[in-house]
């Protein structure tokens, strides 16, 4: 038996749909590991500001989440394939784990920020192969992806200022 054909009907170029969604799937693969992440710090943080902490890190997991299904969605309306399980998402993803036993609420922040930093980077990187593939479907959606993940960023750092 065959499997079907998953192939997507698009008037997009295949060669230049495929480096779009090589680079879509990398960004994939760092929202979970940072969804993750911040979920980790979320259920382990300590301290003065834990209630603060706390809060920012659920909302910002919330947020991170939800651009997940968005980014694989838009992977397959460009006639590809997207990630299929943890193990794809380890072999995609660029952000550093961490399993450390505890994380002091300062270094979780920081930690945070520059994850959060890179993630933008890899969106920079997205929505130039999109502009090279002629995908100003995917231009357009990555640019508020970048404006969330640059303001998680920002609260990160002011946050960061008193921990």
């Amino acid at each position: 038996m065959t499997a079907p054909d998953l192939k997507t009907p698009t008037d997009l170029r295949s060669n230049a749909t495929k480096s779009v969604a090589e680079a879509l799937n990398g960004v994939l693969a760092d929202s979970y590991a940072l969804y993750f992440k911040t979920k980790n710090f979320h259920w382990h943080v300590s301290g003065p500001h834990f209630r603060d902490y706390h809060l920012m890190f659920d909302e910002q997991a919330t947020q991170i989440l939800a651009t997940t299904d968005l980014i694989a969605e838009r992977v397959r309306k460009t006639g590809n394939t997207t990630l299929r399980s943890i193990g794809d998402i380890s072999r995609h993803q660029s952000l550093v784990d961490n399993d450390a036993d505890y994380v002091s609420p300062g270094d979780m922040l920081n930690e945070l920020r520059e994850d959060n930093l890179k993630l933008v980077e890899a969106l920079r990187a997205a929505k130039a192969a999109a502009t090279e593939a002629g995908d100003n479907a995917t231009e357009g959606i990555i640019d508020d992806w970048t404006d969330e993940a640059e303001e998680r960023a920002w609260f990160l750092f002011e946050a960061s200022r008193n921990a």
